[in-house]
């Protein structure tokens, strides 16, 4: 039933995009909305309406988090909201099954390597390289506490209260359903890395050797000191070296199962090593949040050791016995879990039947905004307090008593504009919001019709989602507002007798990132089942102005652009 529920909206999505284009309306031409300024629309003979919307707070409850694109991993204080806590659990498996590690294996050491998001942003003539990283919140020069644990945790891929082939889900809070959760002691088995003062860091990464003369000794310097050389360079990293507990745990872990079952197959492995769990904690008041591509295949712990060959030749005569380096890798390519520990203030239940003075919009399980269009009455032409959606269809239409309609004005432009309450919030908004269709739980069509696409996400989907406008458009000053184009999802209303749906609004930390996670109470009243990964991953939280704010100039406005027919 959901996969059929989920193919309908994607055909009814495509039906309405096809519409869009094949449209035999020919009363009017369509002058996209880059065309029209609504600054100075009157220059092109048109003329506009305000029309009244009900905005409400909702609670993002806990979310579906294995299988997520990216992660978060970190601590972030919001002074607003409070603060964040995410750590991540992951099952690691090896880039190569039955692995021959040779005799006498002794180790070397154990490197676990997880990048930055980072942009190489200089070279040198000696090579050397220097990077920006991003999708860095919060201070990123205030320490964090960074622990590494062996999991005792075994993540399932199947649930096994559901059918075989109904998927395990695991949650933000923790929870599997709703009376099982992980268990922190499960979690944190052996304690393999800590570091109590922890902070990310844009520098290059440099691996070195030690300079070997003819003879394989090395090469001291005039303090009697190895010489060491570049072997390597890396980008920025995460990049430490695990502890060997007891000097036997990766030995007695992986070196002694060579040949057996444990080291033949996936399932077999992540049921003998269940992963490794990162856990972040705060040392103060502020600390950083990262997102980290942990499902990379440059993510990995690798196992340097060396060991014995022994060179027989063909006749069977006993050679030289030759030491040899080998290396052991594993990924973070098995079941992965975010889990988020949060300690945000309390925000009231959302007014559904006035609206709310102010819109509480924060990432991760904060709270989103629900947006009713055309809520609230208007005065008509003759003085009369009317519904304000019946006087929105019946300004731009003419119902011919058959099933269709004439389209009396052509809507150029319609838009939504959020006013950000500087009253309350205290710089560090984020970037960009992101509206949706709250019953089918997808984009809107305006979203879809935006040619404006980049990898760069603040260049992404820019006319139906403008980006915050700044005081002086400055990267960092305080935010203005944000204004989002629906001038598509009204005409289908006018053109295609569209349902008017609640919609979602929601920060994001990338308008490209919009498949949606389950949320864990999937019975909402409003409809919403599910959440965007890009709010999941958007520790960031901004305030707006809602309907019912005494503010008349920054409250939430609809405004529609429209041009009348030639008769």
């Amino acid at each position: 039933m959901k996969m059929s529920k989920k193919n309908l909206q994607n055909i009814a999505l495509l039906a309405i995009i096809l519409a869009g284009f094949i449209s035999c309306e020919k009363d009017f031409a369509n002058i996209d909305s880059d065309v029209v300024n609504s600054d100075n629309a009157t220059n092109f003979g048109t003329d506009f309406i305000k029309l009244p919307v009900r905005t409400y707070n909702k609670k993002i409850t806990p979310f579906q988090t294995n299988g997520l694109p990216i992660n978060l991993f970190g601590f972030y204080s919001d002074d607003v909201y409070g603060s964040s806590t995410v750590n991540f659990v992951g099952q690691m498996t090896p880039t190569a099954y039955n692995p021959s590690f040779g005799d006498n294996v002794v180790l070397d050491s154990v490197v676990l390597t997880i990048p930055y998001f980072s942009v190489n942003t200089e070279t040198d003539e000696d090579g050397n390289k220097t990077y920006e990283i991003d999708s860095i919140f919060g201070n990123i020069e205030a320490p964090i506490r960074l622990s590494v644990y062996k999991s005792n945790y075994f993540l399932r891929d199947f649930n096994p209260d559901l059918e075989f082939d109904e998927t395990q889900k695991y949650y933000s809070n923790g929870s599997t359903s709703s009376t099982d959760a992980i268990s922190t002691s499960e979690l944190e088995g052996q304690l393999l890395y800590q570091n109590d003062d922890f902070t990310p860091s844009a520098d290059e990464i440099k691996l070195t050797k030690v300079e070997l003369d003819e003879n394989g000794d090395p090469v001291l310097d005039e303090d009697d000191n190895p010489v060491t050389y570049i072997s390597g360079r890396q980008a920025p990293a995460i990049r430490v070296l695990l502890d060997n507990p007891n000097d036997t745990f990766w030995q007695e872990l992986i070196f002694d199962k060579e040949g057996e079952p444990e080291l033949s197959n996936q399932n077999n492995f992540v049921n003998h090593f269940r992963g490794l769990y990162l856990k972040a904690e705060n040392i103060g008041t502020e600390g950083s949040m990262m997102m980290l591509n942990l499902a990379s295949t440059n993510t990995n712990i690798t196992i340097y050791y060396t060991s014995d060959i022994d060179n027989d030749d063909d006749t069977g005569t006993d050679t030289e016995i030759e030491t040899e380096a080998g290396q052991f890798v594993m990924n973070f390519s098995g079941n992965g879990v975010s889990l988020y520990n949060n300690n945000f203030i309390t925000i009231p239940d959302g007014d559904t039947v006035n609206g709310d003075a102010n819109i509480y919009l924060k990432g991760g399980e904060g709270s989103m905004g629900i947006v009713e269009l055309f809520k609230g009455t208007v005065e008509d032409e003759t003085g009369t307090e009317v519904d304000a959606f019946e006087y929105f269809k019946n300004y731009f239409r003419e119902d011919n008593g058959d099933g269709t309609f004439t389209q009396k004005r052509l809507i150029n432009e319609a838009f939504l504009e959020f006013y950000v309450n500087q009253d309350i919030m205290e710089g560090k908004e984020p970037d960009r919001i992101y509206i949706f269709d709250a019953e089918s739980e997808t984009a809107l069509v305006d979203y879809f019709l935006d040619q404006s696409v980049s990898n760069t996400q603040i260049n992404a989907k820019i006319l139906h989602l403008e980006p915050l406008r700044r005081v002086d458009d400055e990267p960092n000053g305080e935010g203005i507002k944000y204004k989002i184009r629906i001038t598509e999802h009204l005409n289908n209303i006018i053109v295609r007798d569209s349902s008017n749906v609640k919609l979602g609004l929601a920060v994001t930390t990338n308008v490209n990132t919009i498949a949606n996670y389950p949320l864990k109470n999937e019975d909402d009243e409003d409809g919403i089942s599910s959440i965007p990964a890009g709010t999941i991953l958007s520790p960031r939280g901004t305030v707006l102005y809602g309907n019912n704010s005494p503010n008349e100039e920054k409250k939430v406005k609809l405004t529609i652009y429209y041009t009348e027919p030639d008769n």
